[in-house]
């Protein structure tokens, strides 16, 4: 997660170095590095307003710093999926549709046998096959996250940016897509969340970046989910302890007075 090194440059998909960006003359990353490699697999934990939307899209290409600099390495494919609650559910498309989406840029009446067998196969995988004639609405919480994992995996990418991907799903489902995205992750494909679930998700995965506006700091998770780093990045004091070789969060003001 540091600007690479020149013996495994190679290896970097995207390096972010120094990049400042704002909106109007309000800041929202100040000096940020990071770099992402092939088979990375890095959580961006950090609270609301910490630049984590920001930072993807400068990764994905959507925003420019407006100071530093955001390398890409050259035909690097790159697919994001958004956090659910910003998706109109009632666009009218059903859940292969959207699927198709990824792949027909606009044309979707006009779609190939090819490319509608392989949406069907990337449902199937997701275990949501048999949902394809569905409107998007009618999913819940978990299905329409596999969706659109569904649509981000038919650009085939080598990168895969999701924004707060467990957002609205329940336990079972969180569990599941965390499988799901590490079997990607063995398969080859670099992966970069953002998320808030500091126990659900942030401490089972293997690299972490703490992000308040800049790095506040970046590795295992035991080396980010510390008391000292999470009162930087959060503004709250929190109990860390130990289960089962996982860190696990507790909010001191709840410990005080229970």
């Amino acid at each position: 997660m540091t600007v690479p090194r020149e013996r495994d440059a190679e290896d970097c998909l995207v390096a972010v170095q120094g990049a400042s960006f704002g909106y109007d003359a309000s800041p929202v990353l100040r000096e940020v590095s990071l770099s992402v490699r092939a088979r990375d697999f890095i959580g961006v934990v950090g609270p609301s307003g910490s630049g984590k939307t920001s930072l993807l899209r400068l990764l994905l290409g959507t925003a420019r710093p407006q100071r530093g600099t955001v390398s890409r390495q050259p035909g690097l494919a790159v697919a994001y999926v958004p956090q659910l609650e910003t998706v109109n559910w009632n666009f009218p498309v059903t859940v292969g549709e959207c699927v198709l989406m990824a792949r027909t840029e606009r044309r979707l009446p006009w779609s190939s046998r090819s490319e509608r067998v392989e949406v069907s196969s990337v449902l199937d995988r997701l275990g949501i096959g048999g949902l394809a004639g569905r409107h998007i609405r009618e999913l819940s919480g978990g299905q329409q996250q596999r969706m659109f994992i569904a649509r981000a995996l038919l650009r085939r990418p080598q990168l895969l940016l999701m924004d707060e991907p467990t957002t609205g799903v329940d336990i079972a489902s969180r569990h599941d897509m965390l499988h799901l995205l590490a079997d990607l992750n063995a398969e080859g494909m670099a992966i970069l969340l953002t998320t808030h679930d500091l126990n659900g998700v942030a401490a089972h995965l293997p690299q972490l970046v703490a992000l308040q506006r800049t790095v506040v700091a970046a590795g295992p998770p035991q080396d980010v989910i510390t008391p000292s780093v999470l009162e930087r990045t959060f503004g709250a004091p929190m109990e860390v302890l130990e289960h089962l070789g996982i860190p696990v969060v507790l909010d001191r003001s709840w410990t005080a007075s229970s």
